[in-house]
């Protein structure tokens, strides 16, 4: 696993040397990405009215690079974050952990149209642990490394209109799932069978993408996938929903809103079934995670 993500890598790496090295080609690319790093920080004193002190850092980096000649295109990108929460006595936790990986090759039907036969790649896993704080003084590890990590292959039909919005529908794709930790898959985590550390569904796919500028100095890219799996429950539709929103405030300072919405059939999210405060049980959820912050960013 670890060398598949490598790969994706050095590929998008390629791509970007590329455009680098290769003058004639040149222009034939567009790249570039932003880097920022936010932070937040509330602490008291002698404050009547109470309170927690605490501290918290996200970094948030995002790349592409992407090919147009002639009916040739080739899309890639790479997106990351990590953030960790310091609150008073209490140890570390992450409030993010993303690491997405896209590439996308197509191939335009007509020289004049705008629908390309296109064939996708996407990786989507994380960097580190994380813990369910149920029971703070023994937290239980829910995640880690390739544990989930998830892999789609599909071909099929991209509409591009602009560089501002495509439409990706794929009527056979597939999607792997892995579970590397042996904790973690013996349990059945993430809908593999106990056990197992692999499973593989065979599906449709449709994948969109929408950037915007909202007003001045503030710009939105909002990202949608949907997978339906054919041999099980299709009607049950896989939902994965990115949002944010860049506000640059000068050249150096910049604030950010993400959301990220996620919806897997097959990912039973622990519950308490009477509110009594003890987990009792599993169920499938919406799963929703936000972030708000400011501080330094570079776009490039």
């Amino acid at each position: 696993m670890r060398q598949l993500v490598l790969s994706f890598v050095m590929l998008l790496a390629v791509g970007v040397l590329t455009a680098q090295e290769a003058p004639d080609t040149l222009k034939h690319w567009k790249k570039g990405g932003d880097l920022s790093i936010n932070f937040s920080q509330v602490s008291f004193s002698n404050w009547a009215a109470g309170g927690k002190k605490s501290v918290s850092g996200v970094g948030l980096f995002n790349v592409f690079a992407n090919y147009s000649k002639e009916r040739m295109s080739w899309d890639n990108s790479l997106n990351m974050g990590y953030g960790l929460l310091k609150e008073e006595q209490r140890s570390l936790v992450k409030s993010e952990d993303k690491l997405e990986i896209n590439s996308k090759v197509g191939y335009k039907m007509t020289e004049s149209g705008k629908w390309f036969f296109t064939g996708l790649v996407n990786f989507r896993t994380q960097f580190a642990d994380g813990y369910n704080y149920a029971n703070i003084n023994n937290p239980v590890r829910i995640s880690s490394l390739f544990a989930p990590a998830y892999l789609t292959v599909a071909m099929g039909f991209d509409y591009k209109p602009t560089d501002k919005f495509s439409l990706f529908a794929s009527p056979l794709s597939s999607k792997f799932t892995f579970v590397a930790n042996d904790e973690l898959s013996a349990i059945g985590a993430f809908g593999v069978d106990p056990g197992k550390k692999f499973r593989a569904e065979m599906g449709g796919t449709i994948k969109s993408e929408l950037k915007f500028k909202v007003v001045k100095n503030v710009d939105a890219v909002t990202n949608l996938t949907l997978f339906s799996n054919y041999l099980k429950n299709p009607q049950n539709i896989d939902v994965n929903w990115d949002f944010r929103l860049n506000m640059k405030i000068n050249e150096f300072l910049s604030a950010n809103f993400l959301t990220n919405l996620i919806y897997d059939d097959d990912v039973l999210i622990p519950i308490d079934r009477n509110d009594d405060g003890v987990i009792d049980g599993e169920g499938r959820r919406i799963q929703l995670k936000q972030l708000f912050g400011a501080g330094l960013s570079v776009k490039f």
